[in-house]
């Protein structure tokens, strides 16, 4: 089943999501290559695809995971969160209908 991991960053994330950005990545890239990644990014800050110093204000992850337990454990080992990039991690089952 697919799951959502909807992340809010800290006030000012920007220098901590730089610092973790490639192991945080790198594990997006494993769910990709094993076909279990929907949809991966960034809540831009700033209305804009590139907020600059703005930065974002949060991530969103779409995978497939054999329970909300096994979402939740991944969800809770992201490079954002041991970096302190986070503020708050939610995890919901989802259900894909379009396109």
């Amino acid at each position: 089943m697919y799951y959502a991991i909807i992340s809010e960053d800290v006030p000012n994330s920007l220098e901590l999501r730089k610092g973790a950005r490639a192991d945080h990545i790198a594990r997006l890239e494993t769910l990709r290559d094993e076909g279990r990644l929907l949809l991966a990014g960034p809540f831009p800050a700033a209305d804009t695809t590139e907020p600059g110093d703005a930065g974002f204000s949060g991530s969103l992850v779409i995978a497939e995971f054999e329970s909300l337990e096994d979402a939740q454990s991944w969800a809770n080992a992201d490079p954002y969160v041991a970096a302190g990039v986070y503020n708050s991690v939610m995890v919901k089952p989802y259900k894909p209908v379009l396109p």
